[in-house]
């Protein structure tokens, strides 16, 4: 790939990640609780999950899902309810503003990237985005791997 198309990838990548959705709000929701030092272990959660819907999508699974509504719509239903046991739990944590700190401080940086991880990998906002905007990105010129 040339350096020009690369640094057009990456630049597009970056804006259309960064627009909100389940794994912004979860990176700010750790950050309003625990500081800005909780980004240490929740991009690199969401980071791998977005790798990993790239994997999936690149190697098929985009396909699957653009043509299966029920497998579509299962995945979303998988990372809608992931979403709302994180929110339960938070929702029964004992805490208040005055203490939101301190009661965040029980979750480990370890749980914080797994948490980003499973949220991001069930998001298919990637995967639909990979399917549509990677290939205009690849020349079925040249090899595959590099």
């Amino acid at each position: 790939m040339a350096i020009e198309m690369w640094v057009a990838f990456v630049v597009a990548s970056s804006v259309m990640l960064a627009i909100p959705g389940p794994p912004v709000m979860l990176v700010v929701s750790y950050a309003l609780a625990r500081g800005r030092a909780t980004g240490w272990a929740t991009v690199p959660g969401v980071t791998l999950g977005d790798f990993t819907a790239m994997t999936a999508s690149l190697l098929g699974a985009g396909a699957i899902l653009a043509t299966s509504a029920t497998l579509f719509t299962g995945m979303k239903f998988a990372g809608a309810l992931y979403l709302i046991w994180l929110g339960i739990k938070l929702w029964r944590a004992d805490t208040t503003l005055s203490n939101l700190h301190d009661s965040a401080k029980g979750q480990t940086r370890t749980g914080m990237f797994w948490n980003a991880f499973v949220v991001t990998a069930l998001n298919p906002k990637p995967i639909a985005f990979f399917v549509a905007f990677v290939p205009q990105f690849v020349d079925p010129a040249r090899p595959a791997l590099p």
